[in-house]
């Protein structure tokens, strides 16, 4: 494989592979909080929040990890405004502590946090205006959770940047399926197998919390309980009960991909419970995890991080691609499982981040594996039918398009009944 499209494909995965604690959209709201809280030295005693559609939709429905079971924008902002760091990006809250708990209730009682839907902006785009005595700060994030393109005290501009998504853009392009496949079988693991291995750890470490205790629906466990003990009903639930908990605030981190906890579980936990039951030696694990990763991060690059296209699909599409490349290794079997995988699920909607997205991941998974099993019996869905396309990639650009244009006026349309407008 060529050297540059190889380091590029692992500074792909180095700069995605991020552990986060909590879902990622309060999570950014907090890291915009404590970033105001370091820019002034102070918490501020006044803030204007203008905020994207599909962040807000994603703070309504989950509990933010350590505030006492909290959920919506206001608490995850006032959080990171008492941690007061952002070193710990994405895991920032990993430095709230319970003795800081009356402080939230007191910040979120003075009502010091003014939420605005902010309009004609990025899918993903936070802006803080935060005053404290003759200071004033304005702090923005945009394109990724932890991307600051934007600081600025008083008349003082610390940072403004406008073209990493320009850049990140770039490399993403180099992402397809034929050179995927190939990355996956020759990279020689040593620069990214550390970061592969934590995403292993973390994510089955919340999958066990979520099947062992309750979260939640409790969707995991509902599977198990109708399963019959089937190695795809397995996979199913224990991918279905992470998200289960990490929706309901259980504090153990997870590492993501495409800016998503639930994507990043879902790549990886359906091919540890194959790798388990197939007795898949741990290097033929990781490099169907790559496989995962990069399907995902390709099937999501015309999308966008945040959309009216559920992001599990994609994810759930990749997984069952790399569990195909783990039992037989062929670029035919993983092309003809995304193909089969997509024509069957691209129709469902994100309706924000919540309890149900653990259904969600299980129909993904299912969608993903029924497409393998149509390949292994020699049934195909071909161009033609529906928004299929003559090969892989241009069938994800097909979905990509579809989610990104056809659904734009879908994702209003969700936001507005949600906020019951």
């Amino acid at each position: 494989m060529n050297k540059d499209l190889n380091k590029i494909y692992e500074d792909i995965l180095i700069n995605e592979l991020i552990v986060a604690r909590g879902c990622t959209e309060p999570i950014a709201l907090a890291l915009a909080g404590a970033k105001v809280s370091e820019v002034l030295k102070g918490i501020p005693s006044k803030i204007e929040a203008y905020i994207s559609g599909n962040i807000i939709k994603n703070v309504q429905g989950v509990t933010i990890p350590k505030t006492n079971r909290k959920k919506g924008a206001i608490p995850a902002i006032v959080a990171g405004l008492i941690v007061g760091n952002t070193k710990n990006e994405l895991d920032i809250l990993s430095e709230l502590k319970e003795e800081n708990l009356p402080l939230l209730n007191e910040l979120i009682k003075k009502d010091i946090v003014n939420i605005n839907l902010a309009k004609s902006c990025k899918n993903l785009y936070i802006k803080l205006e935060a005053t404290l005595n003759n200071d004033k700060c304005t702090v923005v994030i945009e394109d990724f959770h932890n991307n600051f393109t934007f600081i600025r005290l008083n008349d003082e501009i610390i940072c403004s940047k406008k073209d990493v998504i320009k850049k990140k853009t770039e490399q993403y392009n180099s992402l397809n399926i034929k050179d995927i496949f190939e990355f996956a079988k020759t990279n020689n693991l040593e620069r990214i197998k550390p970061y592969l291995k934590r995403q292993l750890e973390y994510n089955y470490a919340i999958a066990k919390e979520g099947i062992e205790n309750k979260y939640g629906s409790e969707i995991g466990k509902i599977i198990l309980n109708y399963s019959n003990f089937s190695l795809k009903e397995k996979a199913k639930a224990y991918t279905s009960a992470a998200s289960d908990a990490r929706m309901s605030g259980c504090n153990l981190p997870v590492v993501i991909i495409s800016g998503s906890g639930n994507q990043g579980i879902t790549t990886s936990i359906p091919l540890i419970i194959y790798a388990q039951e197939n007795k898949i030696d741990e290097e033929r694990l990781l490099r169907s995890l790559i496989l995962s990763d990069l399907v995902a991060l390709e099937e999501k690059k015309d999308i966008g991080r945040l959309s009216a296209f559920c992001g599990a699909i994609s994810a759930g599409i990749a997984a069952s691609s790399a569990i195909a490349f783990m039992l037989e290794d062929s670029l035919e079997a993983i092309e003809h499982t995304i193909i089969n995988g997509l024509a069957l699920a691209s129709g469902i909607i994100c309706d924000g981040a919540k309890a149900s997205c653990a259904g969600k991941i299980a129909l993904a998974l299912e969608s993903g594996i029924l497409g393998y099993e149509m390949y292994k019996n020699g049934s195909n869905i071909n161009a033609g039918d529906g928004i299929i396309k003559d090969n892989v990639d241009t069938t994800i650009q097909s979905v990509g398009r579809l989610a990104k244009k056809g659904m734009k006026q879908t994702d209003k349309e969700i936001l507005s009944i949600m906020i019951d407008k």
